[in-house]
């Protein structure tokens, strides 16, 4: 048997279950999406449409282009929205279990929270947050290293961004507290 043959099966331990409940199928997303798209195409047709989709004197106006990128997005969308509705009689796929969403959701929220977080803490302090409860959390680091990690990257990410190349960052009251 060669080297290319061999596989390794690991097993995870967090791993979803198998027969966790389906949330919802394919077919639902599809057409979800199809129909935010179609949204956002029109909102960007009629914007562009609003700002000008003609020609003038010197060329095309600033809509001009988004308008018709717009238009192949609409159109797209409606074709999605008619392969789903076409496809009806198919059985469609489970799109996520129970469990894999619960997977998801571990890291969407925090994630969130970080933007959020951002707001008011500023990057440094948010980002050594996420981290520190990430690995804590998710990763099941012990709380030492977690917090060890978390603020070496931060450390490192602020000498970086604000002291080496002087891009401005979000900053909040422990960077103010500093005089920064």
């Amino acid at each position: 048997m060669s080297d290319s043959d061999i596989e390794i099966v690991v097993d995870d331990p967090t791993a979803p279950e198998a027969d966790s409940p389906a949330v919802t199928d394919t077919r639902v997303v599809d057409v979800a999406v199809s129909v935010l798209l179609v949204v956002l195409a029109a909102t960007l047709g009629y914007d562009n449409w609003r700002t000008g989709i003609s020609w003038d004197s010197t060329g095309p106006q600033a809509g001009y282009f988004p308008f018709y990128l717009s238009i192949i997005l609409a159109g797209a969308s409606l074709y999605g929205l008619a392969s789903a509705f076409t496809a009806r009689n198919e059985i469609s796929e489970t799109f996520v279990t129970r469990a894999q969403l619960r997977r998801v959701m571990q890291v969407f929220v925090p994630t969130l929270l970080f933007c959020l977080a951002t707001q008011f803490l500023g990057l440094y302090v948010a980002s050594f947050l996420l981290i520190a409860i990430f690995m804590r959390m998710v990763g099941r680091i012990a709380l030492w290293k977690s917090l060890l990690t978390a603020f070496l990257f931060t450390a490192i990410m602020f000498v970086t961004f604000d002291i080496a190349f002087d891009v401005i960052m979000p900053k909040g009251p422990l960077e103010a507290a500093f005089g920064y």
